[in-house]
C-alpha cells in the first residue's frame, strides 16, 4: 500500500522548520557559545589572579646597539621595572625577582619606574627595603614612573644606593669605555627638554632610561642608540586573537622595538595595576647583552 494510502495515523511524520524555529535554534547556539566564551574567560581570569601574576620569567635577549664600542660587547643588563608595592602586589613577587636578578649577576641593573601604585607613599619604604639587595658593578640606575612621587620615592632609592636620575645625566667607565646614562621621569615629554640632557655626551655611548617607550621616538630623533623602558606590563592582559587591548598606542608593547638607528627594549615588569590578574603575559625580569650591531 502506497504511503498516500496509510491510514493517517501510520503516515510518517514530517518536520518543518520555521523562520522562528530557526531564530530560536540560533538563539540556543549564541547563548551556548556566549556562556562558553565568558566560562573560558573566567577560568582565564582566575588563573591569571591566582597563579600567572606569580610566575616569574627571566628572558634573556640580545640587543644589536649601534656604534657600541668592541669592549661593551657582552655587556649585561638587568631591568627590574613596575613593581608596584601595593596591597596586590605580594612582596613575595617583588623579593623573587630580586633574588632572579642577582643570581644572574649583570654587569649592572637598571630600575624602571612604578615602585608603587597610584603614589601611595605608604608603601614607599617597603618597596626600597625589598629592592635594597640589587647591587652590580657597574652600579643601579633608577627613574621614576607615572605612579611614583617627585620627592619620598627617590630619596628613599638614594638612600639604599642607587643612581636616582630624575631629569639628569650621569657618566660612568666601564671596561674602560665612558656610558652617559639620561634618566628621565614620566611626565618629562618634550624633544628639547630631553636634548639639553644629552648636550656634552658626544663621544660616549649613550643609553636613554625612560619609563614610557613612547620616548623611543625623541631617542631615535636625537640618534640615541638605545632605550630601556617598561610601564606598559606588556598589556598584563593579553587576549588571543585580540591582543593587548589596553596597551595599543604604544609603539612595542613588550620586548624589542627600532626606529631609525635606535633600539628600545620594554620589560613586561613585575606587578598589575587596575587588576591584580596577568592573562598569557607573565611578569618579567629581563637581561639584556648588549651586542654590536652589523655595519655600525
Amino acid at each position: 500500500m502506497s504511503k498516500r494510502g496509510l491510514p493517517s495515523e501510520q503516515r510518517p511524520e514530517r518536520t518543518r522548520t520555521t523562520s522562528a524555529g530557526r531564530s530560536v535554534n540560533r538563539r540556543v547556539v549564541l547563548k551556548t557559545l556566549a556562556a562558553a566564551g565568558v566560562g573560558a574567560l573566567s577560568g582565564a581570569a582566575g588563573y591569571g589572579y591566582l597563579y600567572e601574576r606569580h610566575q616569574l620569567e627571566v628572558t634573556h635577549t640580545d640587543l644589536p646597539v649601534s656604534g657600541l664600542p668592541e669592549a661593551l660587547a657582552g655587556l649585561r643588563i638587568g631591568l627590574v621595572t613596575d613593581t608596584h608595592c601595593s596591597p596586590t602586589v605580594p612582596a613575595q613577587d617583588i623579593e623573587r625577582a630580586v633574588v632572579a636578578t642577582m643570581r644572574e649577576r649583570p654587569d649592572l641593573i637598571v630600575l624602571g619606574g612604578d615602585y608603587v601604585t597610584w603614589g601611595d607613599r605608604r608603601y614607599v619604604p617597603d618597596s626600597a627595603d625589598l629592592l635594597a639587595p640589587l647591587h652590580a658593578p657597574a652600579g643601579v640606575f633608577a627613574v621614576l614612573g607615572n605612579h611614583d612621587d617627585d620627592h619620598d620615592m627617590p630619596a628613599a632609592l638614594a638612600a639604599k644606593g642607587f643612581a636616582v636620575l630624575k631629569d639628569a645625566r650621569t657618566e660612568v667607565v666601564i671596561r674602560g669605555e665612558r656610558v652617559s646614562f639620561v634618566g628621565i621621569r614620566y611626565w618629562t615629554r618634550r624633544a628639547d627638554r630631553i636634548a639639553k640632557l644629552f648636550q656634552g655626551s658626544q663621544g660616549t655611548t649613550r643609553i636613554l632610561l625612560a619609563h614610557d617607550p613612547l620616548r623611543l621616538k625623541e631617542a631615535a630623533d636625537l640618534d640615541v642608540p638605545l632605550v630601556l623602558s617598561g610601564h606598559t606590563h606588556g598589556g598584563q592582559i593579553v587576549l588571543p586573537g585580540l591582543g593587548a587591548i589596553a596597551a595599543r598606542k604604544y609603539p612595542v608593547i613588550a620586548g624589542i622595538g627600532h626606529q631609525e638607528n635606535t633600539i628600545l627594549y620594554v620589560s613586561r615588569g613585575i606587578g598589575t595595576v587596575y587588576l591584580p590578574v596577568r592573562i598569557n603575559c607573565p611578569p618579567e625580569v629581563a637581561i639584556l647583552t648588549l651586542r654590536r650591531k652589523a655595519g655600525f
